[in-house]
């Protein structure tokens, strides 16, 4: 997912936040190097476990709507949990998933700990219109994700650990993978939050593949390191995972048995976004979240559909497979062609960093003009931008119906527009 830009924090904050400008959940496989890629309780038996979450989950198979919250949207983005409420989004999702915590020393550890435990909100601020006092136990995001739980009671929250940036510390993780999960047991049902949070999704990127750094774990590492994660959170928590979108033979799907782990979790989301962009600085353009493959697409089997169909092929029953969806586009600048092939010189600006913009940016800066794969794109003077609108995501809908998908997962909530333009079309 996305490289979020280095946030203003307070200076209490800065200690944590300032070596974590964390990618979110879940980008393609090296954006922005040479190997860029498709983004690429009481412990039981685990697959009694993994049986029992679902079958204990209150969303029926095709209509989840997971959205992720950004730890660091709080500060330049000044996006909250407030925010989730007032735009609407809160009515139609059915998860939040909290990025990111961090993995260090081969254990969970917390991100942002001025941002998730302690920020103080006022009355305005607050999802509930009461003010933080200076003497309460838990005050930022967590707190507000309590009250915005309490406002909607069907809403569940996981703690999602990696990501990007902190997807290094699974190596370690994995040498020792019940250590790893007590300690994220431990974290996430520490007694002064676990009210907020309904179990844990791990991003790791990428398990016996290259992301910001290599892993050379093993192919079995992952399913050894989610069956330990199962055993210990047990079957009245969930367990999901994001997962890479590279559907190449020999590519990062092929790296690690996610097969084998499917039975310890709830779902996977696989990173269906970021198969193209402007880290190849000459293009060609092309969208960067394609459903399916079109004509001169720079490789046929990077899209959507492909990524599902090597999925299912797999084994990985469809329910547990989720549909990925940027609320962001990618973008170049220096492009005459308005279709998609053309030539260009860079990246276009965004408002965080070049060639990456929200939505609801794009949508009044540079609208749409064209469809292409199951998705839009736009060209407006020399900048040529792909992202999905509510009419693409609509189709995308359709798609994930007939797949007999599980649901929706999108990347992230501060990337949609004040009244939830986006979240709106997903079904």
């Amino acid at each position: 997912m996305l490289r979020p830009h280095l946030p203003r924090a307070p200076f209490k904050a800065l200690v944590a936040t300032a070596c974590c400008a964390v990618l979110g959940g879940g980008l393609l496989a090296g954006a922005g190097t040479a190997t860029a890629g498709p983004g690429t309780g009481s412990a039981s038996g685990p697959a009694k476990a993994a049986n029992s979450t679902v079958a204990n989950s209150k969303a029926a198979a095709g209509s989840k709507v997971v959205g992720y919250f950004t730890e660091w949207g709080v500060y330049d983005r000044n996006y909250h949990v407030k925010n989730i409420d007032t735009s609407g989004s809160a009515d139609k999702l059915t998860h939040i998933n909290y990025a990111f915590g961090n993995v260090q020393g081969g254990k969970c550890a917390m991100g942002d700990a001025y941002a998730a435990t302690d920020k103080a909100y006022t009355a305005d601020q607050s999802v509930d219109g009461v003010a933080d006092t200076w003497d309460q136990d838990l005050r930022g995001n967590f707190n507000q994700l309590r009250k915005l739980k309490k406002k909607h009671p069907d809403l569940k929250v996981l703690w999602s650990f990696g990501g990007w940036t902190w997807s290094g510390g699974f190596t370690e993780a994995a040498k020792n993978p019940a250590a790893f999960a007590q300690s994220c047991y431990d974290l996430v049902e520490n007694s002064k939050w676990a009210d907020v949070f309904d179990g844990i999704d791990i991003d790791w990127e990428y398990p016996n593949a290259c992301g910001l750094t290599c892993d050379t774990s093993g192919r079995a590492a992952y399913k050894d390191l989610m069956s330990a994660v199962r055993s210990k959170f047990g079957g009245d928590n969930l367990v999901t995972a994001a997962i890479p979108a590279d559907a190449e033979d020999g590519g990062k799907i092929d790296a690690a048995d996610y097969a084998g782990a499917a039975q310890y979790v709830d779902w996977y989301n696989p990173m269906t976004y970021d198969y193209f962009g402007a880290w190849e600085a000459k293009g060609p353009t092309a969208p960067h979240s394609p459903l399916k493959t079109y004509e001169g697409a720079p490789k046929a089997n990077w899209n959507t559909d492909a990524t599902i169909k090597k999925l299912q092929g797999l084994g990985i029953p469809s329910d547990k497979l989720l549909l990925g969806i940027g609320f962001y586009g990618r973008g170049w600048t220096g492009v005459t062609q308005k279709e998609p092939g053309g030539t260009a010189t860079g990246a276009a600006a965004g408002k965080y960093e070049a060639g990456i913009d929200d939505y609801k940016e794009l949508k009044a800066k540079c609208p749409a003009n064209g469809t292409v794969g199951g998705t839009a794109y736009a060209h407006c003077g020399t900048n040529w931008w792909s992202y999905d609108t509510p009419a693409t995501i609509a189709g995308k809908m359709d798609y994930k119906n007939q797949a007999g998908l599980g649901g929706t997962f999108f990347w992230e909530l501060s990337g949609d527009t004040a009244d939830g333009e986006l979240i709106k079309a997903i079904n």
